[in-house]
């Protein structure tokens, strides 16, 4: 049986493709796959932040497109870069175990943020980082970095920025691990939603595939990601937004921590909210609602 799975065409997207394709491997024996790599609006306008071009969505719409024309059975995605709103004739059944979640420190000069001199740069495109950084570190200057992870090592060994920010689990999987200086807790930086996660979508009602996929599934990423991107819905959040949340499990009990936070670093809200396991979307919305309220009103 032959399966086509689109991905983007940068080194992290088809990592995370056959990835998925050794794990359909390990379940079903009779499985073949090709990747069909395909270069997305969101990697072509890298010179632009990308709520000022369309958003997150951007990374999405030719690979969701090649579903939807039959040109694939499967695709592989990101999910912090999956919009809260789906597309309606597409749905995403199975998550693999979440990887790391937690931002990265890179330096080739300074083994530590704490140890970045007054008025040195940091690249990231993302707002959520930008806001904490900011409010850690107030005399740093944040420069807007985007690009693949190549692209963005490529930058800071040039001297374009002093340091940068990415995501533990996207470095990991492109066997880069030894690049990272140190990791933010969790409590230093608040990780993007769904941050290090892997979602597999598909078109919406496709029986066979959902069984084929069925296996590869994590319930606890699942009702992790589900109550984090619950957050994200209630709050109509984009990647202009500077939000993030991230959920525990501890037993039969959800913990989701949730933030918002001032791009300048003025000011952070956080909400930490507790719910049995099987109310996680409940639990998800509730804190969008209650920081709403902090900030809003």
């Amino acid at each position: 049986m032959l399966i086509r799975i689109a991905t983007r065409n940068s080194p992290l997207a088809i990592n995370q493709a056959l990835l998925v394709a050794k794990e359909l491997q390990l379940h079903h024996r009779d499985i073949k796959f090709e990747l069909l790599k395909l270069q997305t609006q969101g990697d072509t306008m890298l010179e632009h932040y990308l709520s000022k071009v369309g958003g997150k969505g951007l990374f999405l719409k030719e690979i969701e497109q090649a579903l939807i024309d039959g040109k694939a059975d499967i695709a592989v995605h990101s999910m912090k870069d999956v919009p809260a709103n789906q597309n309606e004739y597409l749905e995403i059944n199975c998550l693999l175990k979440r990887g790391d979640p937690r931002d990265a420190f890179i330096s080739l000069k300074y083994k530590s943020f704490f140890f970045l001199p007054s008025g040195a740069t940091i690249g990231t495109s993302s707002h959520r980082r930008r806001g904490q950084i900011l409010a850690l570190r107030p005399d740093l200057e944040v420069v807007n970095l985007r690009g693949n992870i190549n692209t963005r090592l490529k930058k800071l060994q040039d001297g374009k920025v002093e340091s940068i920010i990415l995501a533990a689990a996207g470095l990991k999987r492109n066997n880069l691990k030894e690049v990272i200086n140190h990791y933010f807790s969790i409590d230093e930086i608040l990780p993007a939603i769904a941050q290090g996660a892997i979602g597999v979508q598909n078109v919406k009602g496709n029986d066979k595939i959902n069984k084929m996929l069925k296996p590869l599934n994590h319930k606890p990423t699942r009702i992790m990601i589900n109550s984090e991107r619950a957050f994200l819905k209630s709050f109509n959040g984009d990647c202009s937004t500077p939000i993030a949340s991230y959920c525990s499990i501890y037993g039969d009990k959800l913990v989701l921590k949730s933030g918002y936070f001032n791009e300048n670093g003025s000011s952070q809200f956080y909400i930490v909210e507790e719910s049995h396991l099987n109310d996680g979307s409940i639990l998800g919305k509730k804190s969008a609602e209650k920081i709403k309220k902090i900030i809003f009103y």
